[in-house]
């Protein structure tokens, strides 16, 4: 058998990365002046500073401190608790008998601390009754609000993700002179606002069904982020108009005997004004307009069994139907 031209090709090996960050003994250095004082105020408010330091790939400077416990909580934009997974940290620590993972925290007042990425443990600590907590204390605040872009654990459902970024835009909408699409890396991507406001008015919205459409025809905006979220607000109205059409046309179909788990997405998917133009898009208000025309003159009599046994696919999240 005549070997093809790559068989025999050697693999081109990857360049390795040039060397980037500090060398160890470079991360040790006089801090600076703002350094100097948050160290003092962590100390004011009854904190230990254990170690002022640079981090060695990008040179920030970070203070690792033991906090009191009392003094820490959670920032307003992460997801909710998990009993589950405090009640593990609760017992995997307790029996370890010790705590090395440091939560990342931001000073906001006088013994006042928040954390966006350390609630579980936080709480695990209360319940083992804890007194104080190792923090890494961040000297730019606004590195809480990334840590959601750069947090890895990736535990979220689509109905947690959304309200996470709903909850973040709604905190930095105040502030002056960003605009929406400025916090691309923190929003991740321009659905999720318009699903997350969605969940705001419905808890038990089905984020799942509208998400392809959305993903396809959502950006973000040029405004300033208090105006935009203000913009979306006419979409998601119209958003939650079509799902309410959705729902009669589901009840319809189930009072003729459909049943299915997928009977939410198939519906949906009828009335996609994409469906089947694959790499075209169009401006969501035109495409929500589309599929809400689409919704109102969908007939149920011209609907079959057949056609919804081979949508397949995945079934609306829970409360969808």
């Amino acid at each position: 058998m005549a070997k093809s031209p790559s068989a025999g090709a050697k693999k081109r090996r990857k360049k390795p990365p040039e060397p980037t960050g500090l060398l160890p003994s470079e991360t040790l250095a006089s801090p600076p002046r703002k350094v100097e004082e948050l160290r003092d105020e962590i100390s004011g408010d009854g904190g230990a500073v254990l170690a002022v330091y640079r981090e060695p790939l990008g040179g920030k400077w970070v203070i690792l401190a033991a906090l009191p416990i009392e003094q820490l909580e959670p920032t307003p934009y992460q997801r909710g608790l998990s009993d589950a997974h405090v009640k593990r940290l609760t017992d995997v620590i307790g029996r370890t008998g010790r705590y090395l993972d440091p939560v990342i925290a931001v000073r906001v007042g006088e013994k006042k601390y928040q954390t966006p990425n350390g609630n579980h443990r936080l709480n695990a600590l209360k319940q083992l009754g804890a007194r104080a907590i190792t923090a890494l204390v961040v000297t730019e605040p606004e590195l809480a609000r990334l840590i959601l872009a750069l947090n890895c654990e990736k535990a979220h459902n689509l109905r947690e993700k959304c309200s996470e970024v709903i909850k973040l835009a709604r905190e930095l909408a105040p502030l002056p002179g960003m605009k929406e699409k400025d916090y691309s890396l923190e929003f991740e991507e321009p659905s999720l606002l318009t699903l997350g406001m969605c969940y705001e008015a419905r808890p038990r919205f089905a984020g799942g069904a509208y998400h392809p459409l959305l993903k396809r025809v959502d950006a973000f905006s040029d405004r300033p982020l208090l105006r935009s979220l203000e913009a979306r607000e006419a979409q998601v109205k119209t958003l939650l108009e079509i799902d309410d059409r959705v729902a009669e046309v589901v009840a319809e179909l189930k009072s003729r005997g459909f049943e299915s788990p997928y009977l939410k997405s198939f519906v949906v998917a009828r009335c996609n004004p994409l469906r089947f133009r694959p790499g075209v898009t169009m401006a969501i208000e035109d495409a929500l307009d589309k599929m809400l025309q689409q919704a109102r003159r969908l007939d149920t009599s011209k609907i079959k069994v057949t056609d919804v046994a081979r949508s397949g696919g995945p079934p609306a999240e829970e409360g969808g139907s």
